[in-house]
């Protein structure tokens, strides 16, 4: 089948993926491959392996060997050409490969869809805002070279493949950074969550989607996916998909905190639409800003940060603007999807 470059963060699946990787790699070539592996490091290595893979015009396609976050990486350097991003889904929730129909329980049908998957043009989301400020040993995001210019030297542009949302969810996952390193899986969220929501400060935002009139509201979250899925299988906004004309925004108003703390059930199964006041809507630009104690919009963050996530990581503040641009990254999945 010749070479393949398999891109490995051996962290992946609370640091299962790299004890895994031999057995993994031997299963590839006993189906022709010839493997080349490059393990991670550290935040960001991922791409910076994939851009100078791309540069050199290796032959596809290139496979991020982990969690969200590694194909985040390596879909950020392989957006915009022709090499197709291959997975592996060996982290925590692969959410991207539950889209992409790639089997995250059996490691042979995964690589199946590498041999035999079909290669579709997915959209993907341009989101641009303030960088978050280093926390613990997670560091600041800064400007690549592949993911194109700002359109400010103050702020940083990341592309989101499969899911951004900011307010109280954003809040708990930036949490992770520095809390509760020590709780694996999905209980590490759980707890996060029930610690977090009562200390959540109440804040308002000026929102504008797409050319509707701008308005201020009482915030708790949005979320703005490529997918229906997120977090391991919640069905956050019912109906996406990566093939989509248009976006789509999830845009809950101010909850309550128990409906905060009740709010995973009825998501797990997309049942969460139009419960709370939450709405689901089309858009294609989507932009928000922080509003002061004294209702005044800022054009800078403010001392009470509201992040947005890219692809789970929490690393952009307010105000930001996220976009829908179809076709930007080429993605090798299986041939029968779930919303194909």
């Amino acid at each position: 089948m010749g070479t393949i470059h398999c891109i490995v963060n051996p962290a992946s699946r609370d640091h299962t993926c790299g004890k895994k990787w031999p057995a993994i790699s031997s299963k590839l070539e006993s189906r022709g491959f010839e493997v080349i592996t490059h393990f991670t490091e550290r935040v960001g290595h991922a791409s910076e392996i994939a851009w100078e893979l791309r540069n050199k015009n290796v032959d596809g396609p290139i496979v991020a060997a982990g969690g969200d976050g590694t194909v985040h990486e390596v879909a950020s350097a392989l957006r915009g050409g022709n090499i197709p991003l291959g997975i592996l889904p060996l982290g925590s929730g692969n959410d991207y490969a539950i889209t992409q129909g790639i089997s995250r329980t059996n490691i042979d049908d995964a690589i199946e869809v590498l041999l035999n998957g079909i290669d579709r043009r997915c959209a993907a989301w341009r989101l641009e805002g303030f960088p978050a400020k280093s926390q613990g040993d997670y560091p600041a995001p800064q400007q690549n070279p592949w993911d194109g210019p700002s359109k400010s030297e103050k702020t940083v542009v990341r592309w989101v493949f499969l899911e951004s949302d900011s307010g109280i969810t954003s809040a708990i996952s930036r949490a992770k950074l520095s809390r509760a390193k020590w709780i694996r899986g999905t209980k590490k969220y759980t707890y996060l969550g029930v610690t977090t929501i009562p200390f959540w400060k109440r804040r308002k935002i000026w929102l504008k989607i797409d050319g509707n009139d701008a308005e201020i509201i009482d915030f708790t979250m949005f979320a703005a996916t490529t997918g229906e899925t997120f977090g391991g299988g919640y069905q956050v906004c019912p109906g996406v998909t990566p093939m989509d004309e248009n976006g789509s925004i999830v845009l809950a108003p101010r909850l309550s905190r128990l409906a905060m703390l009740s709010l995973m059930g009825p998501i797990k199964k997309g049942k969460h639409i139009g419960k709370w006041g939450i709405t689901q809507q089309k858009a294609n630009r989507i932009e928000i800003k922080p509003v002061n104690d004294k209702g005044n919009v800022s054009e800078t963050p403010l001392s009470l940060p509201t992040w947005v996530q890219a692809d789970g990581e929490p690393i952009i503040r307010i105000p930001a603007v996220l976009e829908w641009h179809t076709e930007q990254i080429l993605v090798r999945g299986a041939k029968d999807v779930p919303w194909g």
